[in-house]
């Protein structure tokens, strides 16, 4: 069901566009850059950009950064002790990430 808000919500912006108002926006024709997880609720979502505006990040998003990081590593780091300890570090971070979730 298409509400009347949405009517109004569209043809606003297709005016806009058809007048050049949204021309030369910044950011106009760069990708758009996702960081919320998509499976998180809108709630927690929400609250997570507050405490990333104030300056702070829940354990789980400073847990994420350093899996991904840790997996970068990994890929560039040569067969040995080294990666072992890559590979464990990894499967420490996973851990405490399945944790506190």
């Amino acid at each position: 069901m298409i509400r009347l808000f949405d009517i109004l919500a569209e043809q606003r912006i297709v005016d806009a566009i058809a007048r050049g108002e949204l021309d030369n926006l910044p950011g106009a024709g760069q990708p758009l850059v996702f960081d919320d997880d998509p499976l998180l609720s809108p709630e927690q979502r929400m609250l997570n950009r507050i405490l990333k505006n104030a300056g702070f990040a829940p354990q789980a998003v400073l847990l994420r950064k350093e899996i991904a990081d840790l997996r970068r590593q990994l890929d560039a780091a040569p067969e040995g002790a080294a990666r072992d300890a890559l590979r464990r570090e990894l499967a420490l971070a996973l851990l405490r990430l399945a944790e506190s979730g």
